[in-house]
């Protein structure tokens, strides 16, 4: 089985270097938004823990090391910098079935606020809603004691112009869209405090607001990451988590994009040059960095009262850096978490605070 796991992470590590291409490629951004107070805390790396409700968004395989029933919930102002009347909310239960494996329901919903429709000429026409929200099925169980895999399948409406006739095909800025996810945990039987997620998510057709020649590419994302728990004592525990995650949108040599099965085809992680500019937008010089995103943290537990954590989230090539913190307090099956993210004033994720309880059953 060592083998085995060595194996899979080489091959995530080594497909060929086809470029990949950013977040902004693709389409219902929203499920990319990261819920759970606790994992923002820990700089949003959480794929080799998963271990509470957030596991159907983070990594489906976590849910086969959950025999209980949990309830997750989430609310979080979005982009309060931007002083918009944004706002997300997510939603998730567990259930374990003995013999079964354990199942999840995951609902998110993210409110774009209110829009202005103008004509061409600038002219205003009313104002509209947007908003996007996603319900997802999830599902987690053991191949072997120490090695779990997780399914997860999702029904995605983006709502960004409802009632808004758009362009001459009269279409409206409406769409819905469908997606899974394929994921693993493993626990290292020689070390087994460390343990290795992946989760290979929003798998799927590309989504289509007005017709099929302007169709958009789900935000396919793959995620890697490890967990060690560095002291586990009957007071005392801490650990440590690292992520890396990649988006997987590929675009063709025609100019269009094809996401769906394309994490295995491209490269996860390669080295691109990014090009500096000064003040006035003007070329510099180049530079080389890893185009993938960084993340990890730790997080303190004292007994099951209360915990503390920490976290940073590195992204240079979207120029997304940002350091994070967090705190947690448990009384008997409730347990109610604050995430908060210390970025550079002026930045969009600055401020950010995220409010989630998770109550056992």
């Amino acid at each position: 089985m060592k083998k085995l796991v060595l194996v899979m992470v080489g091959i995530l590590a080594l497909f060929s270097t086809q470029p990949v291409y950013a977040v902004s490629e693709a389409a219902v951004l929203s499920l990319m938004i990261s819920p759970g107070a606790r994992a923002a805390g820990m700089g949003e790396a959480f794929v080799a823990l998963a271990d509470d409700a957030t596991a159907t968004f983070w990594n489906p395989a976590g849910l086969a090391f959950q025999q209980r029933k949990e309830l997750h919930l989430m609310h979080v102002n979005w982009l309060p910098e931007f002083g918009s009347d944004m706002f997300y909310e997510f939603a998730s239960y567990i259930h374990h079935v003995e013999s079964l494996g354990t199942f999840g329901l995951n609902v998110t919903y993210l409110n774009l606020g209110e829009q202005v429709n103008t004509d061409e000429t600038g002219v205003e026409l009313g104002t509209f809603s947007s908003n996007e929200y996603s319900i997802a099925l999830t599902y987690g169980t053991k191949l072997m004691d120490n090695w779990g895999v997780g399914l997860g399948m999702r029904y995605i409406r983006s709502n960004l112009a409802g009632g808004v006739s758009v362009g001459a095909e009269q279409g409206e800025g409406v769409a819905n869209a469908f997606s899974f996810d394929l994921s693993t945990l493993y626990k290292f039987p020689f070390a087994p405090r460390l343990s290795l997620g992946a989760n290979l998510s929003n798998m799927g057709p590309k989504i289509t607001y007005i017709d099929a020649a302007q169709a958009d590419p789900l935000p396919t994302n793959l995620k890697l990451g490890l967990a060690y728990r560095i002291i586990d004592s009957e007071y005392n525990r801490l650990t440590v988590v690292g992520d890396m995650n990649k988006m997987m949108v590929n675009r063709k040599t025609d100019g269009s994009t094809d996401p769906f099965f394309t994490a295995l085809f491209t490269s996860p992680w390669t080295v691109e040059e990014i090009l500096e500019t000064d003040d006035n937008g003007d070329p510099v010089s180049t530079k080389s960095v890893f185009n993938g995103i960084l993340s990890g943290g730790l997080e303190y537990w004292y007994t099951d009262l209360f915990s503390l954590r920490a976290g940073y989230y590195w992204d240079e090539p979207g120029k997304v850096k940002y350091t994070s913190f967090g705190a947690g307090i448990q009384y008997h099956l409730y347990r109610f978490d604050f995430g908060y993210v210390a970025a550079d004033e002026g930045h969009p994720l600055s401020n950010t605070m995220r409010f989630s309880l998770t109550i056992g059953f």
